[in-house]
């Protein structure tokens, strides 16, 4: 496949900034994505170095602002491509790392057998829709079975899986099922609230809307009196 500056010069024949040409520039960019993406896609993806990620990404950046009949050119878009590519590639780490790493050696052999809660644990994301930002805080609890994992760990989970494209509702479970995974417990929680810039910068425009999800595995979802200590504690914690 020939790269965009070879596809401007082959269909030039309707002269410079036509719109034959404009097209061709978006439609190479489009198929060189396409190539990268569908039937394994990640495979092809992880054999490339994280710089030609970036390079690539940069590349379709430079298309989008074009698109938007915007000069890539001018001073404060020079360097835009690049900058939301190396943005994009940090945004979205949790892909590059396992559940395994995260928790690491941070398990330990412990008879306490009452709830362990962590409040306000912070989120940051992006729905997977509109790739435009949802943030907000979440609160997990789980009841140990011979073994407790460090506390930071329960806040390193919530990242490894904020930090994809995400839905919330996916985003909830995935980190209940983590904790359960790791440390095998009796029971996890997961209770979130955030607010979504898809709601609010477009379409309905409803600043103020939040939405909370939650997750329960085990005793919290077959034990009524452990939902309620832990809704007691979701409620009580600081704002």
């Amino acid at each position: 496949m020939g790269s965009i500056g070879e596809k401007r010069v082959r269909e030039d024949e309707g002269g410079v900034g036509s719109e034959k040409e404009k097209r061709s520039v978006t439609e190479t960019a489009c198929s060189d994505l396409t190539d990268s993406v569908g039937d394994g896609a990640g495979v092809v993806m992880k054999a490339l170095s994280k710089g030609e990620r970036e390079r690539r990404i940069a590349d379709a950046i430079q298309t989008v602002l074009e698109c938007l009949e915007e000069d890539p050119s001018r001073e404060g878009l020079r360097k835009t491509p690049s900058r939301y590519a190396k943005a994009l590639m940090d945004f979205t780490n949790g892909y590059r790392m396992s559940l395994r790493e995260v928790v690491g050696d941070a398990e330990f052999e412990e008879s306490h057998s009452e709830i362990v809660f962590l409040s306000n644990v912070e989120v940051h994301s992006l729905c997977e829709h509109h790739m435009v930002p949802f943030h907000g805080k979440c609160h997990i609890a789980y009841i140990p079975n011979g073994k407790v994992i460090g506390l930071s760990k329960l806040a390193r989970i919530t990242e490894l899986f904020s930090r994809r494209l995400q839905i919330q509702e996916r985003l909830t479970r995935e980190i209940a099922e983590a904790v359960q995974e790791a440390i095998d417990p009796l029971g996890v929680a997961v209770f979130m609230e955030a607010s979504h810039m898809c709601m609010v910068m477009r379409g309905v425009k409803k600043t103020s809307a939040k939405t909370v999800t939650m997750s329960m595995i085990g005793c919290f979802k077959n034990e009524d009196h452990r939902r309620s200590e832990f809704m007691n504690l979701v409620r009580g914690a600081p704002k």
